[in-house]
This record gives structure tokens, sequence and C-alpha cells, in this order.
């Protein structure tokens, strides 16, 4: 049964976008985490993790990593720990603004397609420094739809992305976040720290990796 969004995540929940997920997260696999295998032991949380379209490249790829996934949906998470059954993995029901875990607790932070659902990615931003270790990294992953291209050119198209974002935008979300990663995180995750960024330019994902 489809279900309604709660304001501010403008996809939905339905089994379609379940699926569709799903597929993006398949075929961009390469794409988003060629840069992301952590050390077997490592402690990585994963923000926001929804039905665990990209859970299931993490354990693939990070194999010995001690992954914890967390979401604000239930009925999310349930998908997740089904799609994703028997890896090892902590799932908790958490709003990422809101962590239930002590200081430091974690060596690596994944976000993938989250921040742009929120009305204040700075603040999730903050949240998640508290719980990232001195030294650890934070990977984020976002979309920019206004990079969005099509040949042969299509208006149609072109409406559709243009009204995704602005939905997105009466939302509370910003569909062009990925072009305002760097300074994003230069100002809620590098504080004093020497910082790497690594950015990945595809059809409209971004990704920096920043270390604290």
């Amino acid at each position: 049964m489809d279900t309604v969004a709660p304001p501010g995540y403008v996809h939905g929940y339905s089994a379609r976008e379940s699926r569709r997920l799903a597929d993006q997260a398949d075929v961009l696999a390469d794409l988003l985490h060629a840069g992301t295998a952590y050390p077997a032991g490592s402690r990585v949380l994963e923000a926001g993790c929804g039905v665990g379209a990209q859970t299931a490249h993490l354990v693939a790829r990070s194999p010995g990593a001690r992954l914890t996934s967390v979401d604000v949906s239930p009925g999310s998470l349930a998908q997740a720990m089904a799609r994703v059954p028997d890896a090892g993995v902590a799932w908790h029901v958490a709003d990422l603004h809101d962590l239930p875990f002590p200081d430091a607790a974690f060596d690596h932070v994944f976000v993938c397609f989250v921040l742009e659902h929120l009305p204040d990615p700075g603040r999730a931003l903050a949240a998640l420094r508290r719980v990232l270790r001195p030294g650890g990294t934070v990977t984020v992953i976002e979309g920019d739809h206004g990079t969005a291209a099509f040949h042969p050119a299509s208006i149609h198209a072109a409406a559709a992305v243009d009204c995704l974002a602005q939905l997105q935008a009466d939302a509370g979300g910003n569909g062009l976040i990925g072009r305002e990663l760097q300074p994003l995180l230069a100002r809620r995750v590098r504080g004093r720290r020497r910082a790497a960024v690594h950015r990945v330019r595809g059809r409209h994902p971004r990704a920096q990796d920043v270390e604290r």
C-alpha cells in the first residue's frame, strides 16, 4: 500500500519510490561509492538510510566495517532491514538532529541524498559532527537538479525537473544543494582542522569528503 509522505519529503513512501531508490543506487554505485570503502573494524554511521538502497552498497564495499544505519521512518527502516538481512548492521529509528549516540562515537559518517530534504541542513551537519571522532571523515553526496541536461533537448523533461525542484523548495528542501556543499561543510564540519575535499560530477550527484 502506498503511504502519504509527511511534509518535507517530496518523493513519498510508495512501493514504486522504493524501487526507484534501489535502481538509482545500483546504477550510480560505481560513481557514488568509488571512494567510500571503510577499513575493517571502523565505526561508520549512515545517516538517513531510508529503504537501505545505499546501505547494501556500503556493506558490499566495506564488509568488515561496523555499520550503524538510522532513519526517521520506521517503515523505511523495516524495508532496509529486509533488503540487507544478516549483514551485522545496527539499525535505529532516530532523527539525525537528535541522535541517540555519545559524542565521538563514530570514525566515519556517510550521508547520501538526505540534506536536500531538510529545511536546515547546517543544523543536521552540526549534529553529525558531534558524533564524529576528531580526525574522522564525513562523506556527503547530494543532488543538483539544476545541472540536469537532456539530449535531444526536451522542454517537457526540463519542466518536470524544474517542477520537482520547486516542489522540494515548497516543502522546505533544496534540490540544488549539491552546488552549496563546499561552503556548507566548511561552516559546519571543518572547524579549524585540516580538510580534504573530493567532488564527483555526474548528471546531478556531487560528493564531498571532509576530514574533521
